[in-house]
């Protein structure tokens, strides 16, 4: 009689469950096969068959990360308001990081030296760009702000990030009054920024 097999598509979520939760309750440090084997009942070898190696599970986290931030967007109403909405993914980043520090860092930092994302790595924020240059094109097509719409998503983005970034660190600000005035004075200045002039 053959062998059950034993390396399912359900060990492997599961194992990729337990590895997303290990990197936030252990951190960078802490991410290890053998915890990770542990934690999803399975054995080393049983993981590394899975994902290959270490780099291949840390790969499928870094997907996951951006499965998670998909979703989180896809959940976004459109209103009326195409500012308010376009404010509210960065919001939504945000609120992503905060709760999920070490996974962005997977996503946006790179901290595992044996990790080196690659053509498809760079494709996984495909549909995360999209959302964000969409909202973007919207307040553009109202006459709210002026540009292209994926030069203005680029540096939303990166400033999303690199706010977000410094509030997990604790370098944003001292109280939460002064972390969120420093939120809303770069997102106001941007996109204010971006608003088209008066003519002559």
């Amino acid at each position: 009689m053959p062998r059950a097999k034993l390396r399912t598509p359900a060990l492997r979520d599961r194992v990729l469950d337990v590895a997303v939760a290990t990197l936030a309750e252990h951190g960078i440090g802490g991410f290890t096969a053998r915890r990770i084997a542990e934690g999803a009942r399975t054995s080393v070898p049983a993981v590394y068959e899975l994902f290959g190696d270490k780099s291949g599970l840390v790969r499928e986290v870094f997907f996951a990360g951006f499965r998670t931030l998909d979703a989180r967007f896809s959940e976004l109403a459109e209103t009326d308001d195409p500012r308010a909405d376009l404010e509210a993914v960065a919001t939504t980043f945000r609120t992503f990081v905060q709760q999920n520090p070490l996974l962005f860092e997977v996503m946006f930092a790179r901290p595992f030296a044996d990790f080196d994302p690659g053509p498809d790595e760079r494709r996984a924020g495909g549909s995360v760009r999209e959302v964000v240059v969409g909202r973007v094109r919207r307040c553009i097509d109202a006459g709210l702000i002026v540009g292209d719409a994926t030069d203005v998503a680029h540096a939303l983005v990166a400033l999303v990030q690199g706010l977000a970034a410094q509030e997990v660190a604790g370098w944003l600000g001292s109280t939460p009054a002064s972390v969120e005035r420093r939120w809303t004075l770069a997102l106001r200045s941007l996109l204010d920024g971006l608003a088209p002039r008066p003519g002559p």
